[in-house]
Parts: structure tokens; sequence; C-alpha cells
């Protein structure tokens, strides 16, 4: 009874913790999602308010305003890039991490040119204008290479799937149409032609001599006999006369 008895409270405490961690996890993603709706809303504020400055305003604080505008809508335009890419693609590891440097330098020059919105000397914030574009162009120029970059190498990589699934679907295409490309029958070799009668004769059959020229020719040639006549046998000294054969 007692084993029974520690076994459930044991579960009841299990349970009880199970229920903690995920009223600590659902809190905190609600937080999360909280702060990013926020922080998007205050982004837009900010936004919205630097572009009517810009248009606005004339002179160091309207270019203030737009220099700041110019940084940020870069740097966010990147950061989106390279967050939804790094997700198919491992390799833009590497390309994340230069731009987290890289927004240390835009995050402190965006601070720079928000105080100096505020600053009353107008003549001192003229003379470091030009430094505050070259530094502005700088940044957004490799924020800008860093996006584009991504977008060509995703392009390509869809360029080239798209390829080799077109060449599978015509390869595909044309194994379901196999009968259209059946190869044509050989044709059969030409008969031989069939031999003429020889004249007078229906029962015998001889082949047509192609040319009447090699028949005159053969008949042109002079008949030998087919064996030779004997040689005259030579007569030697030692040898008796022979008589002639009497007629009587």
């Amino acid at each position: 009874m007692e084993a029974v008895g520690a076994i459930v409270a044991l579960l009841f405490v299990l349970f009880l913790v199970l229920g903690v961690y995920a009223t600590v996890k659902v809190a905190r993603a609600a937080k999360r999602g909280v702060d990013r709706t926020i922080l998007e809303a205050r982004r837009t504020v900010e936004d919205t308010t630097l572009r009517a400055k810009s248009f606005a305003q004339v002179g160091t604080a309207g270019e203030l305003a737009q220099l700041r505008l110019s940084l940020r809508t870069s740097m966010r335009s990147t950061q989106d890039v390279l967050h939804a890419g790094v997700a198919e693609d491992a390799s833009l590891k590497e390309s994340l991490e230069l731009f987290d440097r890289l927004s240390v330098h835009g995050h402190e020059l965006d601070d720079e040119l928000r105080r100096l919105e505020r600053d009353p000397d107008k003549a001192a914030l003229a003379e470091r204008l030009p430094d505050l574009r070259e530094r502005t162009a700088q940044i957004t120029k490799a924020a800008d290479s860093l996006r584009w970059s991504a977008r060509d190498r995703a392009r390509k990589f869809a360029s080239d799937d798209l390829d080799s699934l077109s060449t599978q679907i015509d390869m595909e295409a044309g194994a379901l149409r196999h009968w259209t490309t059946e190869p044509a029958p050989a044709q059969a070799p030409p008969a031989w032609p069939e031999p003429e009668p020889a004249p007078g004769k229906d029962a015998e059959q001889t082949w047509s001599d192609p040319s009447g020229s090699d028949r005159a020719a053969r008949a042109q040639e002079p008949t030998q006999p087919a064996i030779d006549p004997p040689a005259p046998r030579p007569a030697y000294p030692w040898e008796k006369k022979t008589k002639p054969e009497s007629t009587t």
C-alpha cells in the first residue's frame, strides 16, 4: 500500500513539474511574441517618422534622416534575406557571421545619427556630414553586396534544379511515348531474278547471260584436242631393222 502511495505521489510531482515547465515555456514564447510585435511596431513608427522628416525637413536635419532611413532599410533587408536563406543553405552561415559583425558598425552609426539629430550646433554638424555620408555608404554597400550575393546563389540553385527537373520530365515523357519512337522494320534484301527458259526446251532452265560479249569471245578461241598425239619413237643403231611384211 505504501508503495502504491509513493508511486502516486511521484507521478503527481512529475506531472506538476511538467505543468510548470510547459507554463514557463508558453509564457516565454508569448513574451517573445509580444516583444517582437512591440519591436516591429516601434521600427515601423520610427521608419515612418524618418521618411516624413526626410521629405518635410530641409538642410542638415533632413539629410540625417535620409542617411538613417537608407542605413536601416539596407541592413534590415539583408538580415531578412540571410536569415531566410540560412535555413535552406548552410553555406550562408559565414555570410551571416560577417553580417553580424557589420551590424555592430551599423548600430553604432545609427545611434550616432540619432544623437546628432538633436544637436543644436548646425555648423559643426555640417562639417561632419561628409564623414557620415561616407560611413553610411560603406556600410550599406557591404550589406547590399551580401544580400544580392545570397539572392544570386539562391536563384542559381533554383535554375539548376529547374534544368535538371526539365531534363527528367523530358526523359519520362519520351519513355511514356515509346510507341511513337519505335524503329522502322528493316527492309528485306531484293530477291534473285528467276531463270529464263531456253527456247525449245520447256523442261530445262538456263540462266540468262547478262552480256553477250563473253559468249562471242569464247567462240573465237581455237579448239585444242583433249589428248596430244604420240610423238614418233627414235631409232637406235643397235636395233635390227624390221623386215617388211610379205605381201604374198
